[in-house]
């Protein structure tokens, strides 16, 4: 018998995220010398923070690139990066080796055709509202929030929930050295 998403969400032990298009609205604005501007969901943002803060581990794989998307991850204490990527099955193949963490407890957000490969090899396969039709098609669970519009914190704060490792604190999300990691 095949799991519920809420079954699913219980053995969650990694979040995987694209960025353009998840993270952000997918509106990028070329800077000369090759960066990007993009705009963050703060809400997002502070989901992701607090996930890292309490040991969770937390991976971006991207095609997309640019010195202000590896400053944006960095202070939300992601320590995998995988930018620039045009092989995001290899990515997260080496992020679950590297971590020990088992493909059937990751959850993958992705919103196009590029991460259909990974949506596809996860246990909990997710995306925004506004994403591609076979990425919807291809996933387990459908956000009501678009890209860049509060989807990363709607996956993170169900899966924390069904954790009972949501709201823990108010203490913001400055990272705690004597939080293990999972």
């Amino acid at each position: 018998m095949e799991e519920n998403f809420k079954e699913r969400l219980a053995r969650v032990e990694a979040f995987v995220f694209d960025v353009d298009g998840v993270m952000t609205d997918g509106t990028i604005i070329p800077l000369e010398g090759g960066d990007f501007i993009r705009c963050y969901n703060a809400k997002d943002g502070y989901a992701i923070s607090y996930a890292v803060k309490h040991g969770w581990k937390v991976c971006i794989i991207s095609g997309g690139y640019g010195p202000t998307l590896v400053s944006r991850m960095n202070r939300l204490g992601i320590k995998h990066l995988y930018i620039n990527c045009m092989d995001k099955i290899a990515a997260l193949n080496e992020f679950c080796m590297k971590t020990g963490t088992d493909i059937r407890n990751v959850m993958f957000m992705g919103d196009d055709i590029p991460d259909l490969e990974c949506l596809r090899a996860v246990g909990v396969p997710v995306c925004p509202a506004d994403a591609a039709v076979e990425v919807i098609e291809a996933s387990c669970y459908v956000s009501q929030f678009a890209g860049g519009r509060g989807c990363v914190r709607d996956v993170v704060e169900q899966v924390l929930r069904s954790h009972n490792e949501w709201a823990l604190d108010s203490k913001g999300t400055i990272s705690d050295p004597n939080v293990a990691s999972r």
